[in-house]
C-alpha cells in the first residue's frame, strides 16, 4: 500500500531521506475504457480533458510537479525543465518538487538518486532504448559517481511474456556477451523470451552501478498495470521520482 492510496505503488529500495518516488496504477482516474481509469498518457486517444484531470490530481495528490517527456525510444537523457516538454527517454533534476516523469504500459521505468539525496532521474527503457544505451546516458547526465548512485526497476513486461525476434538478441550480444543469459528460446521456432530486467542489470552492472533494486512486477500478467501487448489500445501510467 502507497503512502497516497491503496494501489498506487511506492518502491521498495533505501533511497536515502529526502528522495520521493511513485509508480501510478490504473485506479483513481476518470478515463473511460480502454484507458480506465488514471491514464496518464495524452497520445493513445484518450479524452483529452480527462488526461488533463488526471494530471492535476496526480499533482495535487504527490504535491510535486512533474516533468513529461516526448517519449521515441531514444538514448536521451535531459535536465527537466518545469514547462519543458523535450524530445527525449530520460530526464534527471536537481530541483526539489520537480519530478522526472516516464510513461510506460510494458517498457521498463527505471528510476536513479544518489546517496548524497541531491540527483534524481528517470528513464523509459524498452528494448530499443536497452539496447541504444538510454541507462548509460542517464548516468552520464547525472555526473555522479557509479557507487554512489540507486537505481529501481519499475514494472515491466516480464519475461514470460515477452517475445522477440534473433535481431533483438543480437543486438545486445553484440554488446555484452553475457546478455545471452537475459533469452531462452520460445515455443516459436526462431524466436526468444527476452528478460528486460536482467538486460538493465547486466548494463548497469558493467557501467559501475552494483546497487540495483526492484524487478519482477509484469505489466502483462498484472492488471494493475497498462500493456500495450495485452491490449493495443491503452492508456499509460507514470513512474516519478522527485527530491522534497
Amino acid at each position: 500500500m502507497s503512502a497516497w492510496g491503496d494501489d498506487w505503488l511506492v518502491p521498495e529500495w533505501p533511497a536515502p531521506p529526502g528522495v520521493r518516488a511513485c509508480v501510478t496504477t490504473r485506479q483513481d482516474g476518470v478515463s473511460r475504457a480502454p484507458f480506465d481509469s488514471f491514464n496518464l498518457g495524452d497520445h493513445v486517444g484518450d479524452e483529452p480533458s480527462a488526461v488533463a484531470w488526471n494530471r492535476q490530481h496526480l499533482r495535487d495528490v504527490l504535491g510535486c510537479q512533474p516533468v513529461w517527456l516526448e517519449q521515441v525510444h531514444s538514448s536521451v537523457a535531459v535536465q527537466a525543465a518545469p514547462g519543458s516538454r523535450a524530445t527525449a527517454d530520460a530526464s534527471w533534476s536537481e530541483t526539489p518538487g520537480l519530478a522526472c516523469a516516464v510513461l510506460t504500459a510494458d517498457c521498463l521505468p527505471v528510476l536513479f538518486c544518489n546517496r548524497a539525496a541531491t540527483r534524481v532521474a528517470a528513464a523509459h527503457a524498452g528494448w530499443r532504448g536497452l539496447a541504444g544505451g538510454v541507462l548509460e546516458a542517464t548516468l552520464e547526465a547525472l555526473a555522479v559517481p557509479a557507487d554512489e548512485l540507486l537505481v529501481w526497476l519499475g514494472p515491466a513486461i516480464g519475461p514470460a511474456a515477452f517475445e522477440v525476434g534473433p535481431e533483438v538478441r543480437e543486438a545486445f550480444l553484440a554488446q555484452h556477451s553475457s546478455a545471452a543469459s537475459a533469452f531462452v528460446a520460445s515455443r516459436n521456432a526462431g524466436r526468444f523470451m527476452a528478460d528486460l530486467y536482467r538486460l538493465a542489470r547486466i548494463r548497469l552492472a558493467a557501467a559501475g552501478v552494483g546497487a540495483v533494486y526492484g524487478g519482477g512486477l509484469c505489466t502483462f500478467s498484472d492488471p494493475r498495470f497498462y500493456s500495450y501487448r495485452r491490449a493495443a489500445r491503452t492508456g499509460r501510467f507514470a513512474s516519478l521520482i522527485w527530491l522534497e
